[in-house]
């Protein structure tokens, strides 16, 4: 039987091309305790706004957003996008989400984005991958998140975004992976059938799953060497890091394989 050749490689982002380093993000201080946070940089400028609000009380209507914006993702994929879960925090704050001012909002997305990408690392390994893949398969990039400028500002820091045809974030599509919906809107983006793809990310009920689900060949990001959990597709290809891909895709180039 002929090897399945691949012209297209898609990726998650997040823990697959980047990793967050948390000693990046800015420090505050919130009842004795130091806390590395956005909210350093943030609360200034919500505090201007929204007169009589304390860090305490900001900081935990943050965290507290994002929890509950993760529990109503966790009940059928939709996406919660970032306009929305800061509607969720001015709400916890008894703050009239309707009152606030559309541009308070894009500022504090602005500089929480700002402070996330200063934390964003490349993951070990990838602008060698990177170098080896251009010219060689075509490249994308299919994203959970709630922000779709902060992703292209991280691969845009990260001098990489120009490497991607198309570049698909979650809040853009209003549905997360690992539905069909999301890797849909990439296939069609770019023009390719989903058996053309192989999908590299680092979580497999949701990035493992979801490929498989629509047809693609699903590569697990697995550096930890965990075993495929119970119930779920075991992934084509088991990468131990990230360096890992290119034996793989070198012998399935189309050019190779046949």
């Amino acid at each position: 039987m002929s090897m399945v050749c691949y012209t297209t490689v898609l990726f998650d982002l997040f823990d697959t091309l980047v990793q967050f380093n948390r000693d990046r993000l800015p420090v505050v201080r919130i009842n004795g305790r130091e806390i590395r946070s956005s909210v350093a940089r943030l609360f200034p400028v919500a505090k201007a706004a929204l007169p009589g609000i304390t860090i305490a009380a900001f900081y935990e209507a943050f965290a507290w957003s994002y929890q509950e914006a993760e529990r109503r993702r966790a009940a059928d994929h939709r996406e919660i996008s970032a306009a929305q879960r800061w509607d969720l925090c001015y709400a916890r704050l008894d703050v009239d989400p309707t009152s606030v001012p559309r541009e308070l909002t894009e500022r504090l997305l602005e500089l929480h984005v700002a402070c996330l990408a200063q934390a964003a690392e490349p993951v070990a390994g990838r602008a060698e991958l990177m170098g080896w893949l251009q010219g060689r398969f075509r490249l994308g990039v299919v994203s959970n998140f709630d922000y779709s400028p902060g992703v292209e500002r991280i691969l845009a820091d990260g001098g990489i975004l120009e490497r991607f045809e198309a570049v698909v974030v979650s809040d853009a599509v209003g549905w997360r992976k690992p539905t069909a919906a999301i890797f849909e809107v990439a296939f069609e983006r770019m023009r390719v059938a989903p058996a053309e793809c192989v999908f590299i990310g680092d979580r497999p009920e949701i990035d493992v799953a979801g490929a498989r689900g629509v047809g693609m060949a699903a590569a697990w990001l697995n550096t930890a060497g965990a075993p495929v959990p119970g119930g779920l597709p075991a992934p084509d290809f088991m990468l131990g890091r990230l360096a890992d891909l290119r034996p793989i895709l070198e012998a399935r180039l189309p050019d190779v394989c046949g």
